[in-house]
């Protein structure tokens, strides 16, 4: 038993000498060091000491820093593909417009009723696309109403 020991503690000697600089400061890269052994696959076991121990592989800080990365890249491709190819809705004060009817609302009865209502005219465009809307007799909304549940009338 006393060479296996031997054996792992000279491997993990092998590794502390590449690491440090100043021998007096050995203990100080020991952690790293440890996790290096801990994580190297044994030709013996075919594992690694981790595996066999916990069950379950290592994951090294810079494996996941490496993947949050590339989820980031990823994130960060897609928004400039989406926004390359959408155009925000942009309405006018004065402007027609149909409201969208949803099914929650009392005006939705059955499944051949319309899904849209209006026209409405825009009244106040507000910061974050929302809208203030206006009857055609010209009674405002007390209430915004958000972009995205209108479109463009056309007459």
């Amino acid at each position: 038993m006393n060479g296996a020991v031997e054996a792992a503690n000279k491997n993990i000697k092998r590794i502390l000498w590449k690491m440090i600089d100043n021998y007096r400061h050995w203990h100080k890269k020991l952690p790293l060091a440890l996790l290096g052994y801990r994580t190297t696959v044994r030709t013996s076991t075919g594992a690694t000491p981790y595996l066999l121990v916990y069950g379950t592989e290592a994951v090294l800080l810079a494996e996941r820093m490496n993947a949050v990365c590339r989820g980031q890249l990823y994130q960060n491709r897609m928004a400039k593909a989406f926004n390359k190819k959408v155009r925000l809705r942009q309405f006018k004060p004065g402007q027609l417009v149909l409201k969208r009817i949803f099914p929650h609302q009392n005006e939705a009865k059955g499944n051949f009723t319309p899904n849209w209502q209006g026209p409405y005219m825009v009244h106040r465009v507000l910061t974050g696309g929302a809208l203030i809307l206006a009857e055609m007799d010209g009674e405002v909304w007390p209430k915004s109403i958000n972009a995205d549940a209108v479109r463009r009338y056309y007459v």
